[in-house]
């Protein structure tokens, strides 16, 4: 049974409230090191230049900078997974795949090491009155939607849709809100098809003013996009998209 045909009646557009940020680089040290899943590594990272450190959305992006060739700089962004200002740490989780310099650092990273990272420069903030929550996204979206999941509240119903290349890469999230999740196994030669979670969601019933979240490889993103606006008829402002990675590309993303 598919809901290709849905027309549920939305309400206006909710406004995300953008908050800039002070921008500076810090460098902190590496204090712990676990391997999540065969494709995800969880670095935790502490130090006296976090004070002052803030992440007010799941999706916030940081830059990491990183020695590159001939003595060059490598910059990539990451989400803040967690960050813990009582504590004072700061949680990153990379995604483990061949080539690039973010993976080949945090491959052998220690405790004791140390990295600079920038920003946020900004948090894009979400009305807290979004109680329907859709998150479509790959290994690279698990941070934000891991955190979005984490820090969601007892009356927000949340429907994830997400994308890893094994059984072996699920993840568990603890949660208050009310959780459907729905994993799809597809190696990573495969990240920029959108079949798979076009095919599930075909078969989700959409409720009213239920906020659309989509993050991951550019042309899944944008395939799955135009799917909910053109066959879903889901409205361009309830939909927040972008293109965390291109294959093929190094170092590319692209807000839609």
């Amino acid at each position: 049974m598919t809901t290709e045909s849905s027309s549920i009646q939305y309400s206006v557009a909710p406004e995300l409230t953008r908050v800039q940020h002070e921008l500076r680089r810090r460098t902190l040290q590496v204090t712990a090191v676990t391997q999540l899943t065969p494709h995800m590594r969880r670095l935790t990272l502490a130090g006296p230049e976090l004070s002052g450190f803030t992440s007010l959305s799941p999706d916030d992006h940081i830059k990491v900078f990183l020695p590159g060739l001939d003595g060059q700089v490598d910059r990539r962004d990451y989400t803040p997974r967690r960050f813990d200002g009582q504590q004072g740490e700061l949680v990153l989780d990379f995604v483990v795949h061949e080539g690039g310099p973010a993976t080949t650092w945090a491959l052998e990273a220690k405790p004791g090491d140390t990295l600079v990272i920038g920003g946020p420069r900004g948090s894009q903030c979400c009305p807290a009155s979004l109680k329907r929550w859709l998150l479509v996204g790959d290994e690279t979206a698990l941070p934000a939607v891991g955190r979005r999941i984490e820090e969601a509240g007892a009356d927000q119903e949340i429907t994830a849709v997400l994308l890893v290349p094994s059984a072996a890469d699920e993840q568990h999230f603890e949660t208050a809100a009310e959780l459907t999740s729905h994993w799809i196994h597809r190696p990573l030669a495969q990240a920029g098809s959108a079949a798979g979670p076009i095919s599930v969601l075909a078969t989700l019933a959409l409720q009213p003013d239920t906020f659309v979240w989509v993050a991951g490889e550019t042309r899944m993103v944008k395939a799955v996009r135009s799917y909910l606006m053109a066959e879903r008829h889901v409205p361009k402002g309830w939909i927040k998209a972008a293109g965390y990675w291109k294959q093929g590309t190094a170092d590319s993303s692209e807000r839609l």
